[in-house]
């Protein structure tokens, strides 16, 4: 079993910065490809971005690049989503991610394999 715990969300105004963690524990059998995705009230969860299971490749959602950044630290079993910039339409809850076996990068929610609990994030204008 894979374990995935978010932390680090919380409420902050239009134009503010949030850095998520997201850590990994149990039988990870080493590093996957991770991604982000969120899930705003009444709306289906959406693809965020993906990492690379060496970090070297990132993929992001039209609607927030050029302000998010995800990254990670294989060694400590940590994937972060820095977020910068936030907008309203940026309010959901925002899930950490692993790949099911033989995907590349998750890129929709049937990519994944293994979902943390989210952690809310809210932001006003």
């Amino acid at each position: 079993q894979v374990q995935l715990a978010e932390s680090g969300g919380g409420s902050v105004q239009a134009g503010g910065s949030l850095r998520l963690s997201c850590a990994a524990s149990g039988r990870t059998f080493g590093p996957y490809p991770m991604g982000w995705f969120r899930q705003a009230p009444g709306k289906e969860r959406e693809f965020v971005t993906s990492i690379s299971t060496s970090g070297e490749r990132t993929y992001y959602a039209d609607s927030v690049k050029g302000r998010f950044t995800i990254s990670r630290d294989n060694a400590k079993n940590m994937v972060y989503l820095q977020m910068n910039s936030l907008k309203p339409e940026d309010t959901a809850v925002y899930f950490c991610a692993q790949s099911r076996g033989r995907v590349i990068i998750p890129r929709q929610t049937n990519d994944v394999g293994y979902w943390g609990q989210g952690t809310q994030v809210t932001v006003s204008s």
